[in-house]
């Protein structure tokens, strides 16, 4: 499946631009949507200091602070940090690199196929076959720019450093698309094993997000790292003022030493959940494929639509995979949860198993 360029219903489940916030309307179990509950308190607590001077614009005071929390944490220069509105708010500036052929590893997220398609860029999809490593990438020699996810959405695959480093050229630029890398562990229990936001490669571009994991999706705050060279030709015409004061002050309490502590107590809990959630839909007969590290599973379910729709007449709203390039109609992705919440989505999958065994439609 490859992504038009024409316009599609909000209700087209293969349109790219649907995302799993169009699914969880209010009332259902979320299991749509990869944000982890609400901002904690510290956080709220930094956003609600600012709010009686809003009256003012967003000052250098306040981006410095962020910019220097940003690269403290990963070991970089401040002129290696560009703010940004949200992880798409990066992909919307990478036409502004001049580039001439982009290689989108795939399956992914849809907002960089989106943002170079409308900048009139020419694409090549490279559709990773399951379990979706990137030893099996065939990247077109002539991509100046190639893009993916770490862990990659939707498939919660983790790609080792090293494949990515051997999709380096000379003229090629690398995007790491690093929006849920803060929740994830290695197998000895340590934070971003495979995270490349402190590598110095001047070929590197990192896009990191604090909405996800800090509950802050309505926002819109994360960063981009890279070389100064780079960020110099990401800035042209930037508007001003490109971030609130309140996402400022969100992404200096999250990249604080608080916003550490936090991170590492979700991801912690993130690999919790995500383990008891792969033994309950591996109970149910369901297959998780590949080995997840995101806080969210890709699972297989023949007939996929027509599963989610009969969830949401149960109450759970769970993301189609119809508008990911390489999937369809055979896989749903669910966000980790409470195992609680987990045993309440496999009991209603059953239901509708039987449902749909009844009304002599293919088991699922």
């Amino acid at each position: 499946m490859t992504a038009g360029s024409g316009v599609a219903s909000p209700s087209d489940l293969s349109d790219p631009d649907r995302h799993g916030d169009q699914d969880a309307a209010p009332g259902l179990v979320d299991f749509a949507v990869n944000v982890r509950g609400t901002p904690p308190p510290f956080v709220l607590d930094a956003i609600t200091r600012g709010l009686g001077d809003l009256a003012r614009y967003p000052g250098l005071d306040d981006e410095r602070r962020a910019v220097e929390a940003i690269a403290a944490t990963h070991g970089r220069a401040p002129g290696d940090v560009l703010l940004l509105s949200g992880a798409a708010d990066g992909f919307e500036m990478l036409p502004r690199l001049g580039v001439r052929h982009a290689a989108l590893i795939q399956p992914s997220f849809t907002e960089p196929e989106i943002a170079l398609r409308a900048a009139g860029v020419p694409i090549t999809q490279v559709t990773l076959d399951e379990p979706w490593r990137l030893s099996g990438a065939q990247v077109p020699d002539t991509a100046d720019l190639v893009i993916l996810g770490n862990p990659t959405n939707p498939t919660s695959v983790l790609h080792p450093r090293e494949s990515i480093d051997a999709l380096r050229r000379p003229g090629r630029l690398i995007v790491v698309d690093e929006a849920f890398a803060d929740l994830t562990r290695g197998v000895d229990g340590g934070l971003e094993p495979q995270s490349l936001a402190s590598a110095n490669w001047p070929d590197l571009i990192v896009i990191r997000s604090v909405t996800k994991t800090f509950g802050l999706a309505g926002l819109r705050a994360g960063y981009l790292l890279a070389a100064p060279e780079i960020l110099a030709r990401l800035r042209a015409g930037r508007r001003p003022w490109a971030l609130s004061t309140p996402a400022l002050a969100a992404l200096t309490a999250c990249l604080g030493d608080e916003g550490h502590r936090y991170c590492a107590e979700q991801a912690r809990r993130v690999a919790a959940e995500r383990a008891e959630m792969v033994d309950e839909l591996t109970r149910i007969g369901l297959v998780v494929v590949a080995e997840p590290a995101a806080p969210f599973v890709l699972v297989e379910v023949p007939r996929a639509t027509e599963v989610k729709q009969r969830l949401v007449d149960r109450g759970f709203a769970v993301r189609s995979c119809a508008n990911f390039v390489g999937l369809g109609d055979g896989h749903l992705r669910l966000a980790a949860r409470p195992v609680d919440q987990v045993r309440a989505l496999t009991a209603a999958i059953e239901q509708v198993r039987e449902e749909m065994r009844d009304g002599n439609r293919v088991d699922v």
